[in-house]
C-alpha cells in the first residue's frame, strides 16, 4: 500500500531537485507520488544507492528517470522507493 504526505488535492510546498550526469539510464514508474514533496522524497532515496549519479523525480507522469555509472539492482530500486513511501510499479 503507497502512501503520500500531501493534501486530498495535491497540494504541498516542497520542489525536487534533479542532478545532472551520465551512465546509464533507467526509467521507473512508480505511483503514489502526487507532489514535490514527493519527488523530492523518492529522489533523496534513489540518490543514496551505490552509482547514481542523477535522479529525476515527476509526479504528473509518476516516471522516475535514474542515471547510474552501472545498471541498477531491481530490488535495491524497489527498497529506495518504499523506504521513500512510494511504490515501484515497473520499468518504462
Amino acid at each position: 500500500m503507497t502512501s503520500s504526505c500531501c493534501t486530498p488535492d495535491g497540494s504541498c510546498g516542497s520542489t525536487a531537485a534533479a542532478v545532472a550526469g551520465g551512465g546509464v539510464t533507467a526509467v521507473y514508474k512508480v505511483s503514489g507520488m502526487t507532489c514535490g514533496h514527493c519527488e523530492g522524497a523518492v529522489t533523496e532515496e534513489l540518490s543514496a544507492l551505490d552509482g547514481v549519479t542523477a535522479v529525476k523525480a515527476v509526479a504528473a507522469s509518476g516516471e522516475v528517470t535514474v542515471t547510474s555509472a552501472a545498471a541498477l539492482d531491481e530490488e535495491a530500486v524497489r527498497a529506495a522507493v518504499d523506504e521513500a513511501g512510494y511504490e515501484l510499479v515497473g520499468t518504462v
